[in-house]
């Protein structure tokens, strides 16, 4: 039993064949997933998505890219939808400082808005982290995000770092690149994180494990992210794959 717990299954990469890749998935033992939305258009299909169904949840918030992009009543619709019952968490939000087209300051005040908004709904949040991770630990602390508290959405820290998500109340989530052969910091940080903090995803399309790195990624492929941290902890397949599940549970509210 696996639950990835971020797919972009309404990315433009799946319109093609999206219900071969679902099948792919259900093949390969994925029981759950949640489909991030992140602008307008990915919102309204994650919902579609989690309507038809019944293994399948949202999480709905607005990306850092963007930031410079959501209004008001981009965020008043966020709110509505966060009543939504297949709607599990807010995000992906956060920081990027990768990309440059909204200022810094903008996506720190989106960012705000979005912890605010998900404390006020009590949703934990999914966090975004491109090149950001003190503004975005910063932010967290001065907001208490711990309220709610979430997931830190593909983790690329340090295990100290880490260490201070797990204190404010967050999982550690791990997909493609804890398999890359060169990739230290992601193998590190899952020999360090309890087993009964770590969530697995693939944020597919992006980040294909070993061996499909530079290829489209699918949720069927979260299956050697867990095969790998197997590995690094000493553990069984079905000890992973059961936990993660368990925490994944825990942390979107599902019964």
């Amino acid at each position: 039993m696996l639950f990835d717990t971020h797919v972009h299954l309404n990315a433009e990469q799946f319109q093609e064949d999206l219900p071969d890749v679902i099948e792919r998935a259900r093949s390969e033992g994925v029981e759950y997933m949640v489909v991030v939305g992140f602008d307008r258009p990915t919102i309204e299909r994650a919902i579609e998505l989690c309507e038809e169904h019944d293994f399948i949840y949202a999480s709905v918030g607005w990306h850092p890219v963007d930031a410079i992009d959501m209004t008001d009543a981009d965020l008043d619709w966020i709110k509505e939808l966060s009543s939504h019952p297949k709607v599990v968490a807010l995000g992906e939000m956060g920081l990027d400082y990768y990309w440059d087209k909204s200022p810094k300051e903008v996506q720190k005040e989106v960012f705000r808005k979005q912890i605010r908004l998900a404390k006020e709904v009590q949703l934990p949040i999914v966090i975004h982290n491109r090149e950001a991770t003190s503004d975005i630990m910063e932010i967290l602390k001065e907001e208490n995000a711990s309220e709610v508290g979430g997931i830190m959405h593909c983790f690329s820290g340090s295990p100290e770092t880490a260490e201070q998500c797990l204190d404010m109340n967050f999982y550690i989530s791990l997909g493609g690149p804890v398999t890359f052969k060169n990739a230290k910091k992601p193998k590190e940080v899952a020999e360090a994180v309890p087993l009964d903090r770590l969530l697995i995803e693939t944020d597919c399309p992006y980040l294909a494990p070993h061996p499909y790195r530079g290829k489209r990624n699918e949720p069927a492929y979260v299956k050697l992210v867990a095969s790998q941290i197997a590995e690094l902890k000493g553990a069984t397949f079905e000890e992973i794959a059961e936990a993660t599940t368990r925490n994944a549970k825990k942390v979107f509210g599902i019964k």
